[in-house]
Formats: structure tokens, C-alpha cells, sequence
């Protein structure tokens, strides 16, 4: 056992999907001491939950990993790793998520439960029910959301917490697209899947899934940004100047799916395609400079 096969099995760099801890109080404008502590807090709680999280399915999903092309080398079903040894990772992880939430306050320790909480049910029940899979995909983002919020006492937008929605659901179709598009180049092959709700998809099926999360993420962000509440609270009407980055940033994406065999890993996508990290560095700094009234 290697350390650092106990931090390929914590998958650090899945952590990047808990930047939507941060987006509440990025756009609340309340950046005090208090509240920075808070998000951090809840920021590691999230991750220290989410690797939790990958450990146990990958104890749940040993036998069938092994069967995968690429998944047998996680350290799990290769070996690298004992089933006993996760067991002990996994829980200590996730008791260290609550801990953390609960320094938080009583709602982030609740939101941190229930993101465990959904991931069990999707685990054993509702992973292979065809579009409930995605929806609890995306119900863990917005628990996340919300731990940044309210877990935090920021109040946000509506069309804020709108367009978190279909973003994430946007995401979660988007992966089960190149699922299906990996398993029908491994049934070209002789391969099978080991993730039966692709059985129930279509690639027609998943490309209009695909576009409507995709028009309303960019409809209810565009939105938000001239909403009356969000010029009156921001004391600014040039948030509307990000659009087009969110704009690029969804169809580089949806390039990255279809011409570089992109999709199956997101937080993946994001941190070593050039124009996605390029794109979001922009929007965050003229998100900045535009809350911040410079």
C-alpha cells in the first residue's frame, strides 16, 4: 500500500466540483472573516464527503470494475488497495465531512448528510433508473449549492440557484453521453458495460436532454444577471458582460464531447483543456472586478 494510491482513491481533483460551495458567497458580497472560514470549511467537508463517497462505490463496484477497461486500475480493484483498509478510509472520511459540516452550522451539517445521503440511494436503488440517475447527480451539486448559501447564511437569486440546476443537469447527460458513446466502441470491439441504465439511453435521446439543460443554464444565468434584485443588491448592471463566457465555456464543452472524447470526467475536462481553464479565469476575474464595483 502506497500513499499515493490513498490519494489516486480520494480522486483530489473531483474536488474542483465543490467550487459550487464557493459560488454563494462569491456573489453575496459579504466576504467577511467569518464567512471565509465558513466556506473553506464547508469546501473541505464537501471533499473530505465526496472521496468518502468514491471509496464506497468503489467497494461497492469492485468485481464489476475489474471488468472495465480502464476502471481496473483504480486502486481498489486493482489490488493496490484492501476492501478492509477502504472500509476504514471511507468511514473516517466521511465522519471527518460531518465534523466539519457541523463546525459550519446545523444547516451545512444537514446538507453535507444528505449529499451521503443521496449518493447511498443512487448507489442501490436509482442508478439504473434513466433519468432519476441524472437528477441525483445533479441534487448532489445543489446540495453543495446550498451548503454555500443557506449552510452559510447567504442569501442568492433564485435564477442563481436556477441555473446551478441545469448546469448539473446539463453535466450528468453530457457524461452519460460518452458512456454510450465508450460502451458502443467497446460492443464494436466485443467489450460490454458495466452500467446498465445505458441500456434505457439514446444518443438522440441524450442530445436533446442536452440541449434543453444547455439553453436554460445560459437563459437563467443571463437572466440573473439583469434581474432588478441582482443590479439593486450588486449596485451594478455589468454582470451581464460574463454571459458570453458562460456561453463559450457550454459549447467548448460541448466540443470537447464530441471531438475529443470528453464527458466521462468533468472536473478532468475543466483542468486540462486550455480554453475551459483560460475561460473560467476570465469569468471569475470580471466577476470580481464587477461585484467589487471596480
Amino acid at each position: 500500500m502506497r500513499f499515493k494510491d490513498i490519494v489516486a482513491e480520494c480522486r483530489p481533483h473531483q474536488y474542483l466540483k465543490n467550487g459550487f460551495v464557493v459560488i454563494g458567497p462569491l456573489f453575496s458580497e459579504q466576504w467577511t472573516p467569518d464567512l471565509l472560514i465558513g466556506t473553506v470549511l464547508a469546501f473541505v467537508a464537501f471533499c473530505a464527503m465526496a472521496s468518502a463517497v468514491y471509496c464506497f462505490n468503489d467497494i461497492l463496484d469492485v468485481e464489476a470494475d475489474r471488468q472495465h477497461p480502464t476502471k481496473c486500475w483504480r486502486p481498489i480493484a486493482s489490488g493496490a488497495l484492501s476492501v478492509r483498509f477502504a472500509c476504514g478510509l471511507a468511514s473516517t472520511l466521511a465522519c471527518t465531512g460531518l465534523v466539519l459540516g457541523a463546525l459550519v452550522s446545523f444547516w451545512a451539517f444537514l446538507f453535507v448528510l444528505a449529499y451521503a445521503i443521496v449518493n447511498l440511494c443512487y448507489s442501490f436503488m436509482w442508478k439504473h433508473v434513466p433519468v432519476i440517475d441524472v437528477f441525483l447527480i445533479s441534487a448532489g451539486f445543489m446540495l453543495r449549492l446550498l451548503a454555500g448559501t443557506l449552510g452559510l447564511g447567504v442569501t442568492t437569486s433564485d435564477w442563481l440557484l436556477l441555473c446551478g440546476l441545469m448546469l448539473t443537469l446539463f453535466l450528468g447527460f453530457a457524461k452519460r453521453y460518452a458512456e454510450l458513446r465508450a460502451l458502443a466502441a467497446r460492443s464494436g470491439s466485443g467489450g460490454t458495460t458495466t452500467r446498465k441504465v445505458l441500456d434505457n439511453y439514446t444518443p438522440e435521446m441524450i442530445e436533446q436532454f442536452m440541449t434543453i439543460s444547455a439553453a436554460c443554464t445560459i437563459i437563467s444565468y443571463s437572466l440573473y444577471t439583469v434581474a432588478p434584485e441582482t443590479i439593486s443588491k450588486h449596485h451594478t448592471n455589468y454582470l451581464i458582460i460574463t454571459v458570453p463566457f458562460v456561453i463559450y465555456g457550454i459549447f467548448r464543452y460541448l466540443f470537447l464531447l464530441h471531438k475529443r472524447n470528453g464527458g466521462q470526467d468533468t472536473a478532468r475536462d475543466v483542468l486540462f483543456d486550455p480554453h475551459m481553464l483560460v475561460t473560467g479565469g476570465i469569468w471569475f476575474a470580471i466577476t470580481l472586478l464587477v461585484l467589487i464595483n471596480v
